[in-house]
């Protein structure tokens, strides 16, 4: 089957920054006496949006402003650890974009991140060559977080595409089950940071981007 539509993750997928991440959600977390692994991060942070997690990280209810408060304090530190490590997309994802436009094949980014850090991305790994930042879905407040399908269906809304004719690139495990309940045609798994995917058996694993079959998306 040919597919005429591309949706990726960001953060982890063309954004290979995991422990980055990592790192800041420890820094934020010592301040409130939390301690998680790394799996525990995986699983309970990665990919979902700033309502479902502080809250939950927290263990009580969070107003909006105490959200947007905690969300503002960590991703500060997540953005100077970026600086400081330097930035730079996954590997293969700039040859990947070129084709994708060479074929005028609508692509566009779904992601858990609130506007302060996509236009940060925008802003450091000059996105603005390859998407208008008013057709990326992000956490604005107003759309349920993965594994909740909405972002996607959001996404897929945004290129005028059915699911059935869409990939979908993803790294986090609430991610990837988002795009099941999307029902998108395709989903590959960015391996970035060596998780486990062994609950999704079948599913292709790339590490480079150049692993994509073209073949998939050539009209």
């Amino acid at each position: 089957m040919k597919y005429t539509g591309v949706i990726f993750d960001f953060n982890g997928t063309l954004f290979w920054d995991t422990l980055y991440h990592n790192r800041s959600w420890d820094l934020f977390l010592s301040e409130y006496g939390i301690h998680l692994t790394d799996e525990e991060k995986f699983l309970k942070i990665h990919g979902k949006n700033a309502s479902e997690i502080f809250p939950a990280l927290l263990n009580r209810t969070l107003t909006q402003e105490e959200i947007h408060k905690f969300t503002l304090e960590k991703e500060g530190l997540y953005q100077e650890i970026c600086l400081q490590e330097g930035m730079a997309l996954a590997p293969g994802a700039i040859d990947l974009f070129e084709f994708l436009q060479e074929h005028a094949i609508p692509f566009t980014i779904a992601t858990a991140s609130g506007r302060e850090n996509v236009e940060f991305f925008f802003e450091y790994l000059h996105l603005a060559n390859w998407f208008n930042i008013d057709q990326v879905v992000y956490d604005d407040g107003t759309v349920k977080g993965k594994p909740n399908p909405d972002l996607y269906l959001r996404a897929m809304h945004l290129l005028n595409r059915s699911a059935e004719e869409v990939i979908v690139f993803e790294d986090a495990v609430a991610g990837i089950q988002a795009a099941q309940n999307a029902r998108a045609g395709k989903i590959i798994i960015v391996n970035s940071n060596q998780d486990d995917y062994t609950a999704f058996p079948g599913y292709p694993i790339i590490q480079h981007f150049d692993e994509v079959d073209r073949n998939l998306l050539i009209k």
